[in-house]
């Protein structure tokens, strides 16, 4: 097979690594790709956004499958215009994609078919979001409707921070993205992300994983797009996993293909574990950004046949994906000023070292300059994934080879997997 990969980031490349060890994989293209997707596949500067170039380049390389990446790429349609091309493709359709594009919509969709989440409103008037905000016991979540790279959620402790959360919103702090915020009741519990995959009318589970979004140790400090993530999430058993999938993604599988936007690809459950059981915090439409990279790591079948069979509405045809035992953690290494002000231009050295036995570093953001020298040129840099016998030993063998990488300039949370280590405590 031949086949494109749209995207750039850590999650892309983290895809890139398992699709190219597939016997079924003949050419792997990437585009925009990074440096790490360069050693291993073809990659080419279209952006991901560039929706008719994407399509030109599927039928350049003649491409049995394109797979989607970002979610920028589907808020974008190319599903759509790659439909119309009759290339297929493993990824939702924009108006499918809305479950990610718009909090709106998908808080909505869960009203019309029953998917338990959080009592929430939805406000363009920031008077009126102040007022909604008077009525809801403290904390307050505060989301932008939007797209706004896993930055757009403010948990505010006092309603003097939620109303100035959410007055900066509407006000154009994410853009468009936060023309419309959604206020919700603030759920108690454990976030976990879990994953499936559909092919429009059937779904299959695929894995989860516990994701840290805080900046700093303790979560502390702004959300960010996740600072690392460990897989499996001790706190999300087999049986809650099975009431997720049957109070959450197979409703929402089945509505949207009864509204007449089957889904395709993989659906992100981002999962509150409350006293109630599991309520929907949002989902995504793509792959999550750290989670993908640990859950590469632990699948031990090929995920070529799992993307074709979304792709081409066979996915019942099938059998459940196999997965190794062992626990894989992932560590972001992230640029100083992440995620308000990220610094570009770090130098980065020390990849070419041995960094331990399964250890995966996948580039998230890094340039090669003029002299080939590789820097930093986004807020997440790279991650540092590591796999083995015991979450404890996982977790050893990421930060010891985090301390061999040589980024003077970024910084990175030091208690990865800290939930689950108490867990066994």
């Amino acid at each position: 097979m031949n086949i494109l990969l749209v995207g750039s980031g850590g999650r892309e490349h983290s895809l890139a690594w398992k699709i190219v060890a597939s016997p079924l994989v003949a050419r792997l293209v990437c585009a925009p790709g990074n440096p790490g997707m360069a050693e291993i596949a073809d990659v080419r500067p279209v952006s991901a956004t560039d929706v008719p170039a994407l399509v030109e380049l599927a039928r350049e390389i003649a491409a049995d499958l394109v797979v989607i990446g970002p979610e920028s790429a589907v808020a974008a349609g190319l599903a759509d215009a790659l439909a119309e091309a009759q290339i297929p493709c493993f990824g939702p359709t924009a108006m499918a994609g809305q479950l990610e594009s718009s909090k709106a919509f998908t808080k909505a969709f869960c009203d019309r078919h029953g998917l338990p989440t959080a009592g929430y409103g939805v406000f363009e008037d920031a008077a009126a979001a102040e007022t909604f905000l008077e009525t809801l016991p403290a904390p307050y979540v505060i989301k932008a409707d939007g797209l706004a790279a896993g930055k757009g959620v403010v948990i505010a402790p006092t309603l003097e921070e939620a109303k100035a959360a959410a007055v900066d919103m509407l006000g154009g702090r994410f853009g468009s993205a936060g023309a419309r915020v959604v206020i919700e009741e603030f759920m108690e519990g454990e976030e976990v992300s879990l994953f499936a995959l559909s092919d429009g009318h059937h779904a299959v589970l695929l894995g989860a994983a516990q994701d840290h979004k805080r900046a700093y140790d303790g979560d502390k400090g702004p959300n960010t797009g996740g600072m690392g993530t460990y897989s499996p999430a001790p706190i999300l058993t087999s049986d809650l996993a099975q009431q997720a999938y049957e109070e959450l993604i197979s409703p929402a599988v089945g509505g949207m293909a009864a509204e007449g936007h089957p889904y395709v690809g993989v659906l992100y459950a981002g999962l509150m574990m409350t006293n109630d059981g599991p309520k929907l915090v949002e989902f995504n439409a793509r792959f999550g950004d750290p989670e993908c990279q640990v859950l590469m790591l632990r699948l031990e079948s090929d995920l070529v046949p799992y993307l074709d069979a979304c792709a081409n509405g066979t996915l019942d045809q099938l059998p459940p994906p196999v997965w190794r035992e062992d626990p894989a953690v992932c560590v972001v290494l992230a640029a100083e000023g992440y995620p308000d002000r990220p610094r570009a231009g770090g130098l980065i050295a020390g990849l070419d070292a041995d960094l331990g036995e399964d250890v995966v570093v996948f580039h998230a953001g890094t340039e090669r300059d003029a002299e080939g020298v590789l820097r930093a040129a986004g807020g997440r840099v790279l991650n540092v994934c590591a796999r083995a016998p015991t979450l404890r030993e996982a977790i050893a063998r990421a930060y010891a080879a985090v301390a061999r990488v040589d980024f003077a300039e970024g910084f990175h949370r030091s208690d990865i997997g800290w939930r689950a280590l108490e867990r066994e405590q």
